[in-house]
């Protein structure tokens, strides 16, 4: 008896604190018995609960995805009201308030990651911004872009990201470490345009580019292969020697060819194929001078931009949708300096340039012969006061470019000093604000 009595004193005293207790000051044991008193020097105060505390890190994107302490959907909600409040009380356009911008972004990302799909998106799974869909097709033969290995569609269970296009079986779904491409066109839609800038092995300290496996040129332990687009080295398992067009060797030697590139960048230029955020007078203005084709398309959308305000105020062209025909290409009818690399592609096959030719006949039959309305909006040359109804879009035509009047290209060259509609409105000017005579004031 002396023994057992011992042994549960010994047992009550060095009970296991990280199991969960009942009450601050009951232990596990039965319900008759009843607790040992505790000396006052044995009572430990009671801790009031540890708020995540916020700190601005150098990785700051890591934030809010990796930590263990945020895993509780409550403790994240708090932490993006604290970190809501540490972003108003920071300097406002610092660099620690960027940071916790960042962070905070993340954290509603996470957040977001532990909410269950909608109730009609049952086979959603959302994990590290990626929107894995369970795809139903068993014939299909793909590769799991974790582990390199086939997907037997008939026998295994595989998904699919519906922004990426990222591939994987059931059971490598929780092991994927890389963050949807989606999110960096999303937040960072711009190309490389040095092209294939590479830094050397040394630089990324004899490892891969993306999951930081060591490689090298000789193949051991692995095998370095280049990114043409990034201008960095990956690992066999990150790079799959796929093809793809470079934008940089476009826009600088128009080189379509393919090159290899690692399986983030081939995601990532995929996604971006037909965003028109190429600026070719500002990175290259001399492209316009070697390649014909794009000199004529430049002046397909001028021209196309010319026709919109007449389609914008005639009730024939809205209910006829006529602006739809280039729904593909919505930035040709806002503006004639963005591209996209499908516009490029497509204008050097030929296609782009087809295609708007027959969009720019199509508008133009509806602006000079079908409908009255378009046709009244029309000018006269004032010059030589001849020939037909003109259009700022007409080929023959030139548009003055202070009062947008439309004359005959021979007509305005000729007389290019004087401007009949200039003129008058300069008169009528000088009339409203001629200061009165004398007469008046008598």
């Amino acid at each position: 008896m002396e023994c057992e009595e011992k042994l549960a004193r010994f047992r009550q005293a060095h009970l296991n604190p990280f199991n969960k207790q009942p009450g601050p000051r009951q232990h596990a044991q039965g319900a008759g018995e009843e607790a040992p008193d505790l000396a006052p020097e044995e009572v430990l105060p009671e801790l009031p609960p540890v708020e995540p505390e916020f700190r601005c890190t150098e990785r700051v994107m890591d934030l809010g995805l990796s930590e263990d302490h945020f895993s509780r959907p409550v403790q994240l909600r708090q932490a993006i009201e604290e970190c809501k409040q540490v972003i108003l009380e920071l300097p406002e356009h610092s660099e620690r308030q960027k940071d916790a911008v960042v962070r905070l972004i993340h954290l509603r990302l996470k957040l977001q990651e532990l909410k269950d799909p909608n109730e009609d998106e049952p086979h959603i799974r959302v994990l590290l911004e990626h929107r894995f869909y369970k795809e139903k097709s068993k014939s299909v033969k793909q590769t799991c872009d974790k582990c390199n290995a086939i997907i037997w569609g008939l026998i295994q269970t595989w998904y699919t990201c519906t922004g990426c296009s990222y591939r994987c079986h059931s059971k490598c779904l929780n092991l994927i470490s890389k963050p949807c491409v989606r999110s960096k066109v999303s937040h960072q839609a711009e190309y490389e345009l040095n092209i294939c800038p590479e830094a050397g092995l040394d630089s990324q300290g004899y490892r891969c580019a993306e999951c930081r496996a060591p490689i090298s040129l000789r193949g051991v332990p692995s095998e370095a292969r280049q990114c043409d687009y990034t201008g960095q080295y990956y690992c066999s398992h990150c790079h799959w020697n796929d093809l793809a067009v470079i934008p940089a060797r476009v826009v600088h030697n128009w080189d379509f060819e393919p090159r290899k590139v690692s399986r983030c960048s081939m995601r990532y230029l995929a996604l971006m194929v037909s965003r028109p955020v190429l600026r070719l007078r500002e990175v290259n203005p001399l492209l316009f001078n070697y390649v014909e084709e794009l000199v004529e398309i430049r002046k397909l959308r001028q021209d196309i931009l010319l026709m919109k305000p007449y389609f914008i105020t005639c009730k024939e062209a809205m209910e006829a949708r006529l602006l739809l025909q280039l729904q593909d290409r919505q930035h040709f009818v806002e503006s004639d300096e963005t591209y996209s690399i499908q516009d490029l592609l497509d204008a050097h096959t030929g296609r782009l340039g087809c295609s708007l030719t027959e969009t720019h006949t199509l508008f133009a039959k509806h602006i000079k012969l079908d409908c009255e309305r378009c046709q009244a909006k029309g000018f006269v040359c004032e010059l030589c006061r001849e020939g037909d109804v003109l259009f700022p879009f007409d080929s023959h035509t030139s548009v003055c470019s202070d009062c947008s009047a439309v004359f005959h290209r021979d007509c305005y060259y000729d007389n290019s000093t004087t401007c009949p509609k200039c003129a008058r409105l300069t008169l009528r000017k000088q009339s409203l604000f001629q200061e009165p005579g004398p007469d008046l004031d008598a």
